[in-house]
Order: C-alpha cells, then sequence, then structure tokens
C-alpha cells in the first residue's frame, strides 16, 4: 500500500485531533508509537511509545513538539525532555542487529514497539501508529500516514525513539571506533560506508542487508561485488 496522503489534511504542526477524540470516548491511556533507525546498516531499531495526559493544556507545553526528521540535533534534545517530564508516561524499546538479521526488520521493529509498550504504565487503552502495522499487540490501534506530522503523541514518539537510539551509537562509537557512528549513527554515509570497505563488518552491523553483503564483499576481494558500480 502507498503511503500518500492529501497534503492538505496535514496540519501545520501535530495536534492533539485523533487523542481528543479518543479523549472523548473516554479513553486515556492514548499511546503514540513510532520508530527509528530502521534503514541503518548498524546498530538496534527503537521504538518509542509516548502517553500524553488528558489535558488541552499539553499543546502548550510541548510546543515546537514535531516530526524528529524536521528538527536539529539540539531541538530533539530539548524535545526529549519537554516529553519525558510532561508526559503521563513513555517508554523506549530496541531489537539488536542480530534480532534484526535474525527476524527482519520489520518484525524486529515491531519486537521493539512490543518492548516498548510492555514498559508503560498505565497500560495503554488504544494505540496511534505511525503506519506500521502491530498484529500481535491485543489492543485497538489506528494507523495514520504520516502519523508523525499529524499528532503529538506520535511526534512525540518519534522524537524519544531518535534521541535515544542516538544515545546507543555515539556510545558504540568509543567501542568500535574507526565507522564513525557519533556522527552517522549506523546510517550509510559515505564515510561508513568506506569504513566497512576498509575495516570490515564490526559487531554491530547488520549482516543481512544487501548494501552491507555487497561492501562486505567488495572489502574481502577488493573489487566490487554484484551491484556494486566504482
Amino acid at each position: 500500500m502507498t503511503r500518500k496522503i492529501d497534503p492538505g489534511l496535514i496540519p501545520p504542526s501535530p495536534n492533539l485531533q485523533f487523542e481528543r477524540a479518543l479523549w472523548k470516548a473516554n479513553l486515556t491511556a492514548i499511546a503514540g508509537i513510532d520508530e527509528a533507525g530502521r534503514g541503518c546498516l548498524a546498530g538496534p531499531v527503537a521504538a518509542a511509545a509516548v502517553i500524553l495526559p488528558d489535558d488541552e493544556k499539553i499543546i502548550k507545553t510541548m510546543t515546537g513538539i514535531r516530526d524528529s526528521k524536521q528538527l536539529t540535533a539540539e531541538e530533539r534534545e530539548k524535545g526529549r525532555t519537554i516529553i519525558e517530564k510532561s508526559s503521563l508516561a513513555w517508554a523506549v524499546g530496541f531489537a539488536d542487529n542480530q534480532e534484526i538479521d535474525r527476524l527482519g526488520i520489520v518484525p524486529a521493529t515491531r519486537l521493539a514497539a512490543w518492548r516498548a509498550l510492555d514498559q508503560l504504565d498505565p497500560l495503554p487503552e488504544h494505540l496511534l501508529v505511525d503506519y506500521l502495522v502491530l498484529p500481535d499487540i491485543p489492543l485497538p490501534q489506528t494507523r495514520l500516514v504520516k502519523g508523525d506530522a499529524r499528532s503529538l503523541s506520535i511526534a512525540a514518539a518519534s522524537i524519544l525513539a531518535k534521541t535515544h537510539r542516538d544515545a546507543v551509537m555515539v556510545a558504540s562509537a568509543s567501542i568500535y571506533s574507526g565507522y564513525g557512528f557519533e556522527k552517522n549513527k549506523g546510517y550509510g554515509t559515505i564515510f561508513h560506508r568506506n569504513a566497512i570497505r576498509s575495516l570490515g563488518a564490526c559487531p554491530l552491523h547488520r549482516m543481512s542487508f544487501a548494501p552491507l553483503r555487497v561492501i562486505g564483499n567488495w572489502a574481502e576481494t577488493g573489487r566490487p561485488g554484484d551491484g556494486e558500480t566504482r
């Protein structure tokens, strides 16, 4: 299914339209869920879950909270502090690179979401999800295309998933030096790919990902692998 939406349905900033409708139905524990790191070549995938208080004032408290991709690193860190202080509950779950290799990236992302939800207190009554399908979680769910641009709960989750995962990768940079994890956070930048060619893979790399298999082959043979161009 193509992820398309009428641009007119996307507000200037994430709001409480979906949360508000559920609050009016007497559901107060609404968890927004989003993930970070699905496209990386190294490190875990992260998923965050955020339950906002049933209070219209939270929209003012969280002014500036939006899709993490629209924010600078400094803005995300400021947002993280606000979210963690102001939310009714929040949690971040991870699935590591070995689980990604064994399960596949989508099932591993769902596992990370499970782990985040399992930490929440109170338990959520309904999930607002940024399009990801969570078929094994026995809770009512609303899937939203561009959910991180439309729902404040999902936008908050996107920031927590991104900042907590980034912190893991920055800490890993001192253990696995030479790959630039403190800057690229495991994404496939030119520097990162060149580092894999010269150093080979480290224990954090996702060996099931096609780009890494190709680069790994190049590192071993000294020539481009199948599908790689010079």
